[in-house]
């Protein structure tokens, strides 16, 4: 895939995370907005669409990282356009008080929490690669959103939203996507193993 492909289907995605993001904050019943969120990563896996946390899991060389980049920065846009026409309809919603307890969490727990996501995010997507059941892309999402973990760019929908652009904003960003990729990769490193050795022993 051409990069300005991979641009374009990165904005995408990230409108679909804002969008998301939109119905999660539109109802009082988290278990029930968690489940609605999910539409925007069906979405995004059965259209191909590139999103950062659903892709880095399966990055094998080093000079992808360019690719991430480029997905990550799509992404950035996506959450943008999504929380500006928002705005510009608006919605009765508001991400300030999340996006407040977000930054107010320390660097090393966000990390944490990012990594979490990043494993559950891996696992949606080889998993539904493999069994092409939506429950496996629905579950990993609520179990994600319930349990606090920390998504890049739901998170960047959040802070859109909010208006918050500030340096400690960035900082926090940057580690969430880190988290991600760290929690993406070893795990599937681990199942990569995994399947190796099982392959070793028949």
């Amino acid at each position: 895939m051409d990069k300005k492909t991979m641009l374009i289907k990165a904005v995408y995605a990230g409108f679909m995370i804002g969008i998301g993001g939109i119905v999660y904050l539109s109802v009082d019943n988290k278990a029930i907005g968690s489940l609605l969120f999910s539409f925007g990563l069906l979405t995004i896996v059965t259209q191909g669409f590139c999103l950062y946390t659903g892709k880095v899991g399966f990055m094998k060389k080093v000079n992808e990282l360019w690719d991430m980049a480029v997905i990550v920065l799509g992404n950035f846009g996506g959450t943008f356009i999504a929380a500006l026409l928002a705005k510009g309809a608006g919605l009765a919603i508001s991400s300030t008080e999340l996006a407040g307890k977000k930054l107010a969490c320390p660097l090393d727990k966000v990390f944490l929490l990012s990594v979490f996501c990043g494993v559950m995010m891996y696992l949606a997507i080889d998993n539904f690669n493999k069994a092409k059941n939506i429950v496996f892309v629905i579950a990993p999402v609520m179990i994600f959103i319930l349990s606090g973990f920390e998504h890049s760019i739901a998170n960047m929908f959040y802070f859109h939203l909010a208006g918050i652009y500030s340096g400690k904003m960035f900082l926090y960003l940057l580690v969430m996507v880190a988290g991600n990729g760290v929690g993406a990769k070893v795990f599937s490193g681990i199942n990569s193993l995994a399947d190796r050795s099982g392959e070793g022993r028949k």
